[in-house]
């Protein structure tokens, strides 16, 4: 189990280059003209974690299975979009299938690469797209006031809540402002989640810059990270070309070379999957045997049997407790039985909540 994102932008950011890069394949045709990519291409990419590594090692597991996140190109906007402009309807259809976003952005220079609107301005850019996305959600929102407006007459207790929540949802998209920064009580989530809004996903701005600019970032890049901030969303630096080349290396050590070149510590992948988990409030449980070691992903807060239903739904139903380790204790001790002799095995129960990085062996009756 992973979490999907979506990769948007305008046409010719670096949308399909990073894609390729990414899941290490040329299907999406990164061409130099807008709306190349018009059926969303879809990727699943392994998750790295180096710490799966050494817990398979200790438990000497046959297999390690790492856990997935989907990458989807969808075909770049332009303005007019929420009117169905360029490919406006068939991205807004493709988008609200997503977890999260990942816009691109452009923060380089290319005279040989075009930009629709002739000139490089990442927060015009920015702003283009979540002014359609903002005009999708308030249509969207207004055609339902009608129908909820008559329910709520006849003291329909869900359509009162839920005309309160557009009510303020919609005061802040005519102040341009997008759904997820209204502030909405852990009561009305729910409600407020059947929505479906565009805006009311979590957003990661992609700056897509040079080669030169990867390690530090540019004055374009530092705009856009102010701009993130002040809109309730996230932002890395990568550079797509490179993200690129690096997955042509086949040798590890190759790869670190050719990184360590450029300033580099790791690749853009493993900061953008990082940058995602905090994005979607994701954490990393594992389980290992020396059948398998493995990861899986689950919602910060996930109380232990919802974990466990993540690896089998019988596991939730018949879950009687979780047999816990820390990361720590599991790499410092060395496994499963020193943990057990020096009493580092937890019995946790149905109220637990499952911590990132815990070892886990779920106890379960069906």
């Amino acid at each position: 189990m992973g979490f999907n994102c979506g990769i948007v932008g305008l046409p010719n950011v670096g949308k399909s280059t990073l894609f390729n890069a990414l899941t290490e394949t040329i299907s999406a045709e990164a061409a130099n003209y807008p709306f190349c990519t018009i059926e969303p291409n879809t990727g699943r990419v392994s998750v790295p974690d180096s710490r799966l590594d050494e817990i398979g090692e200790i438990a000497k597991s046959a297999q390690i299975v790492p856990t997935y996140i989907e990458f989807v190109d969808i075909a770049g906007l332009v303005k007019g979009a929420s009117q169905g402009e360029g490919l406006g309807n068939q991205f807004l259809a493709n988008i609200r299938e997503t977890d999260a976003i990942l816009h691109v952005l452009r923060c380089f220079e290319d005279a040989d690469v075009t930009h629709v609107d002739e000139s490089i301005d990442p927060i015009r850019d920015a702003e283009t797209v979540e002014t359609e996305l903002m005009l999708a959600d308030l249509e969207s929102l207004e055609k339902r006031i009608d129908s909820l407006t008559k329910k709520a007459r006849g003291n329909d207790k869900d359509a009162i809540q839920q005309l309160d929540i557009i009510e303020r949802v919609l005061a802040a998209l005519r102040e341009g402002r997008p759904a997820r920064m209204v502030n909405i009580p852990a009561d009305d989530q729910r409600l407020f989640q059947m929505l479906q809004l565009l805006t009311s996903k979590p957003v990661l701005y992609v700056c897509n810059v040079d080669e030169g600019d990867a390690a530090t970032g540019n004055d374009h890049t530092e705009r856009v990270a102010e701009y993130a901030k002040e809109n309730g969303a996230g932002s890395i630096v990568i550079s797509a070309k490179i993200e690129f080349e690096v997955v042509q290396l086949t040798d590890e050590a190759e790869r670190q070379e050719f990184l360590a070149a450029l300033g580099l510590e790791e690749t853009g992948l493993a900061r953008l999957i990082r940058a995602g988990y905090q994005l979607l409030g994701l954490i990393t449980y594992f389980t290992a045997s020396p059948k398998e070691a493995r990861a899986w992903t689950v919602v910060t807060n996930t109380k232990a049997p919802a974990a466990a239903g993540v690896i089998h739904t019988d596991f939730e139903k018949g879950f009687i407790c979780a047999e816990t380790i820390t990361y720590d204790d599991f790499t410092v001790l060395g496994g499963e039985l020193p943990c057990k002799d020096a009493g580092k095995i937890r019995q946790e129960g149905r109220d637990y909540t499952v911590k990132d990085g815990d070892v886990i062996l779920f106890r379960f009756n069906v």
